[in-house]
This record gives structure tokens, sequence and C-alpha cells, in this order.
């Protein structure tokens, strides 16, 4: 959220199949995965909710002879209500299942984040410079900087789904009823818990310790011609000319740019002019990559005020 709130108008291409596609800010990305790790931890609670009850007094498969209270015995031991058959009690690992998914699916979310700092750093992006805390050197090479941490957060999602689907085969085709595989439930969850706290403490320093080159993002955004789908909209808003028409008449001069080696943003006023009139030099007015984020209008898009 720091990061967010410090770069809410440091603009950086958007990406489709890891092409340049169009300028968003860098708040609006790092939003993206705020969402994602927001709907992890709402995961997390709710399976805390589904899965709070407590199987003692279930015993080892019909319940027991004594008279125990389970009622009492549930809320002394700080359950909101005890199981409620004897036999799911004990042959079943829903909590430890939905527990490995959650981590898992949050995991992958990490290892998204991991690759996009592997990316961000790499010579060919330079969007960011990482800390000497979080990455490494080479062994034979000194003028590297690896981006080590974040390369494990992202080797960690194997681990994550591995333990995952080690748990869910293992269930798969027990009789109902305690079976000894089911002391195999332990290892998984206990490693899966251990790495992902660690995954996350990692990419919490691998956050702070971030700079952020807002010059090589602003330098990326004047390639690619990434205000062509802006300039498409703006075209049927202003011209009321149907999308499929302005699309065909912005990929012209888009064709144009590319026989002159230049962005749509540096044609001159009578390669702009679509329209005829004066729209040449009403495009050019347009065409500023740093105005770009704020002609967004939609509810939960990359403007500014959004």
């Amino acid at each position: 959220l720091k990061k967010s709130e410090g770069n809410i108008q440091t603009i950086m291409p958007g990406f489709t199949h890891l092409q340049s596609a169009q300028v968003v800010s860098l708040a609006h990305h790092l939003m993206a995965y705020y969402e994602m790790l927001k709907r992890d931890k709402n995961r997390f609670l709710d399976s805390i909710n589904r899965t709070n009850e407590c199987p003692l007094g279930s015993a080892a498969l019909a319940g027991t002879s004594f008279p125990i209270d389970r009622i009492l015995t549930s809320k002394l031991l700080g359950f909101k209500k005890p199981t409620m058959n004897s036999m799911d009690s004990v042959s079943d690992r829903d909590y430890a299942l939905e527990f490995l998914s959650n981590i898992a699916i949050s995991g992958s979310h990490l290892s998204r984040f991991g690759e996009d700092i592997v990316i961000w750093s790499s010579d060919q992006f330079k969007f960011i410079t990482l800390s000497d805390d979080f990455s490494t050197g080479s062994s034979i090479m000194p003028q590297k900087k690896n981006p080590d941490p974040a390369e494990l957060i992202r080797g960690k999602m194997g681990r994550f789904s591995g333990n995952f689907l080690n748990l869910l085969t293992i269930i798969k085709g027990l009789p109902l009823g305690y079976s000894k595989d089911l002391q195999e439930d332990k290892e998984p969850v206990f490693d899966s818990y251990d790495n992902f706290i660690l995954a996350i403490e990692v990419t919490n320093g691998i956050i702070k310790g971030i700079k952020i080159n807002k010059n090589e993002m602003l330098n990326a955004c004047k390639k690619g011609n990434l205000m062509a789908t802006d300039l498409a909209d703006w075209l049927v808003i202003n011209y009321n000319i149907p999308f499929r028409k302005a699309y065909k008449m912005i990929a012209k001069i888009v064709g144009i740019a590319n026989k002159k080696n230049c962005q749509i943003n540096d044609l001159n006023t009578s390669d702009l002019n679509l329209i005829g009139n004066d729209s040449g030099i009403k495009i050019k007015n347009f065409l500023k990559i740093k105005s770009s984020i704020n002609y967004k209008k939609s509810l939960g898009s990359t403007s500014p005020k959004e």
C-alpha cells in the first residue's frame, strides 16, 4: 500500500502476452496484487469459520460410551461447536486440504509477483533496482546482481502445489474410517506453512527495499504505440465513430508510424488528420503519454481518481 500511495502518478507499460499494451500506473499494477492477497486473506478466514469444529469425543470411529459433554469440551477448547459425525471426524482431512489449497492459491500470487520482480530488475527492463539485502552476486561474474529471493518465492509454488496434491492423492482412495495413510497429513501441512510464512516475509523485504526507476518506466511507455487504444476510444466518444471503424483508422496510422520508424505520438498533424478539419491538431494534443491514465473513467481502472 505504501509503495502504491507513492506511485499513483508513476506510469509504466501494462502488458498482455508480455508485450507492451497500454499505459497504467505503477500503483494500479501493485494494487492488483493487493486485491489478490485480500482475497487470499478472506479465504483463510472463511476456512477458519467453516472448519472450526471440535472432533473430541468421536473416539476411534463410532463415538464413546462415556457421558462426555461435547458441547462443553468444544467451548473449553476454543472451538465454535463439535463435529456432528464421528466417522467423518476421524477419517476426513478437509481442514488440512483447505489450508493447503489456500496456501497454494496465495502462493501462486506471490509467485507471479516474484516473476514480475525478476523481469523488472533485468537489464532489459531496469524498472526497479533491488536492495543489496534482497539480491545476490554471481559466483564468477562481479557485475551481476541477481534476484535470487524473488526466484525462490517463485520456486516455492512447486512445493505448495505439490503438498496440496500430495494430501489430496492420499485421501482420494481411502475407505471411510481411519487409515494409517492419514498420518501423512502432517508433513505437507507443516512444510507448506513454514515456507509460506518465509515467502511472505521475503516478499515484504523485497517490496520495502525496491528502488523505483521512474524514468525507465516512462521511457518504456514511449515505445509500442501504447495510446493506440486510447485514441480509438477517443474517436468513438468525440466523433461518434463505430469502434470497428476507429480500430481500422488507428491501425492505419500505426502503419504510417512504423514506416517512419516513430510512434503515433511523434507523427505530424497531417498524418493524424483522420477526420478532416482540425482533427489532426486535436489528436496531437490528445496523444500525451503522461495523460493516458487520466482518460480512464471506469470504476477499478488505472485512473488516479479510481
